[in-house]
């Protein structure tokens, strides 16, 4: 009887894009894996894979193989999620990955609550800004800011957020507060950059509360990688920042900051949260550590509330 384990290795391998990093994921070594896949295609009497030292290609029938077992690994999926709609409460283990500053605010108490009321879930929360592979990583929910997924993938929409620009007293009372958009081009921007993206691009209304927009290109000397540093930058006035709502970890008032042309509309792609999962079929774990996400951010939400906290 065909090996089903062989079979999702043996897709694990094309997906990771290398043996070693295939071994790294369940916990093998790459002999033993090895010895997996060419048992695999013994017993199939094909050959899957074209090796060379260094890499590997598909062959003929590994392309077509290959596109099978990604629906048997679904099948199985959806068997699994309909088993976890029958437990009384989630189990086993939830791999998840955020943006860092999203998880180390909101996702971090949300993780401590959840494991508490349910001691037998484990959970593995990767922090990057970078966009992962949630196929290749194995990842049960990613957090993303921007809806545009892969179109094997699910997107569920969290809750709102939107773009601001801010400053400090300090800066404002140094370099004056911009009446209009085109001010800001003569003021120091701190800018969000790490690798993937850039947000240098401002795309603001023309008018207040205009519906026609205008793109202007901020300028600063000061680009970092991390949201917390770009907020405690702005506080000490070393430029202006475009930040989201949910970056904020206090009331502007105690941070020292007010927002810049609150008037004026900035239009992003990214103006929402969404958990994005693979499987259109949640498992119960998956469903449940969603509506908890759900539940802590609210509507309005906890941003949101936060700023209108007097």
């Amino acid at each position: 009887m065909l090996n089903t384990n062989q079979l999702l290795l043996f897709l694990d391998v094309v997906q990771q894009g290398s043996f070693t990093k295939a071994a790294t994921l369940h916990d093998m070594d790459n002999s033993s894996l090895s010895k997996q896949i060419k048992r695999l295609e013994a017993y199939l009497g094909v050959q899957l894979l074209n090796r060379s030292t260094r890499s590997f290609s598909l062959t003929s029938a590994g392309e077509e193989i290959l596109a099978q077992a990604r629906v048997l690994q679904d099948t199985l999926n959806q068997i699994q999620g309909i088993a976890d709609s029958y437990q009384s409460e989630p189990k086993g283990v939830l791999r998840i990955t955020s943006p860092i500053y999203f998880g180390q605010q909101y996702l971090q108490p949300i993780v401590t609550q959840f494991m508490r009321r349910y001691p037998d879930v484990q959970i593995v929360l990767s922090l990057d800004d970078k966009i992962a592979n949630i196929i290749a990583g194995k990842i049960d929910i990613a957090f993303r800011f921007s809806k545009l997924v892969e179109s094997n993938l699910i997107a569920k929409k969290i809750a709102d957020s939107h773009f601001m620009l801010v400053a400090s007293h300090d800066f404002i009372a140094e370099h004056g507060e911009p009446q209009t958009p085109q001010d800001l081009l003569s003021l120091p921007a701190i800018i969000y950059t790490n690798g993937d993206m850039t947000l240098d691009q401002l795309r603001i209304s023309e008018q207040p509360n205009g519906n026609t927009y205008q793109v202007l290109s901020l300028q600063g000397n000061y680009k970092v990688s991390d949201v917390r540093t770009i907020v405690s930058g702005v506080s000490d006035g070393l430029g202006y920042g475009l930040l989201d709502q949910s970056n904020l970890h206090a009331p502007m008032k105690d941070l020292g900051l007010v927002q810049l042309l609150p008037e004026y509309r900035i239009s992003t792609e990214e103006t929402a949260i969404y958990a994005v999962y693979p499987h259109r079929k949640q498992t119960k774990l998956v469903k449940e550590f969603i509506s908890c996400v759900q539940d802590y951010i609210g509507s309005p939400t906890i941003w949101e509330r936060m700023q209108s906290d007097k």
